[in-house]
């Protein structure tokens, strides 16, 4: 018997088997390819649609997926079949040299298989993958659009509540348009000397002329002691025709040049006195508060 040179541990390992086995081996291997033979027609042709799979291998699961039961059981059992035969031919026999060649050839149509099984489960594992991050970007997706639902539906309420503020607004006044405006009323000041002074600091604080309530009020009591129809008919001024007139003793050149309008032309009005005395004293002194004597 000539002898085979091992090709694995597969080989190693088979040469332990009993003669005895070992001779009724071809017996067995020949009734095996008898059965293969008789596998279904239909089955043969899976190498041919397994050919109209894309290079690519991406739709293999789904081949994998449209066989029936039958041709998956008949797959597996040309797995077994083939399997058995390549560990067969390994046995050490008298067999011519073409056995010694299936022998050798053996080795490669195992790994070949491992090969394609393994880029089968890498391919399976990738098509998982690719479906586990597009199932993910979908949610991501649809929370997006979640999100910008709600922001719309918020933009829609406030601009909804925003017209209605509005709304509610121009109805207000309107209303308050319909109701007859009051006639406005003239402030009323007392006829005293308190209020020729307030009526005096009004028309003032309108010119922008500077002047304090105590102030005008000490000057008044100290030119005239509070009377609108004091005169002084004996100084200088007097003697020169033109006496000092009213609360801050104004002579009638000085009130003539200082009246300010809106006020009466009259020395002895005493709002206009008091006017027209402060207008002089801001533009001479700053204000009538820099005034403690005669000016």
């Amino acid at each position: 018997m000539p002898s085979i040179k091992p090709e694995s541990k597969i080989s190693t390992e088979l040469r332990m088997i009993p003669e005895h086995l070992r001779n009724e081996l071809p017996g067995y291997l020949q009734e095996l390819k008898a059965n293969i033979k008789a596998v279904p027609g239909q089955l043969r042709q899976a190498p041919a649609q397994l050919r109209e799979v894309p290079a690519h291998l991406r739709d293999v699961p789904a081949f994998a997926r449209s066989l029936t039961r039958d041709q998956r059981h008949s797959a597996a059992v040309i797995s077994g079949a083939a399997a058995a035969a390549v560990a067969l031919t390994l046995v050490p026999t008298t067999s011519s040299a073409q056995e010694n060649t299936t022998v050798a050839e053996a080795p490669a149509s195992v790994v070949l298989g491992e090969g394609a099984g393994g880029r089968l489960k890498s391919l399976q594992e990738q098509q998982e993958a690719a479906d586990a991050r597009a199932a993910e970007a979908a949610a991501k997706a649809a929370a997006e659009a979640e999100k910008a639902e709600k922001a719309e539906k918020q933009a829609a309420a406030e601009a909804k509540a925003k017209k209605e503020r509005e709304a509610q607004a121009a109805a207000d006044r309107s209303k308050r348009a319909e109701k007859p405006a009051a006639a406005e009323q003239p402030k009323q000041y007392p006829n005293t000397l308190d209020g020729w002074i307030s009526e005096a600091m009004d028309i003032m604080d309108e010119h922008d002329i500077p002047g304090s309530y105590d102030r005008i009020k000490w000057n008044i009591m100290r030119e005239s002691s509070g009377d609108p129809n004091a005169i002084n008919d004996w100084d200088i001024n007097a003697r020169n025709g033109v006496p000092s007139i009213g609360l801050l003793q104004v002579i009638k050149p000085t009130f003539d040049a200082y009246h300010v309008e809106g006020t009466p032309r009259d020395q002895y009005d005493p709002v206009a006195n008091i006017v027209a005395a402060c207008n002089y004293a801001a533009d001479r002194y700053g204000s009538i508060d820099n005034v403690w004597s005669a000016y």
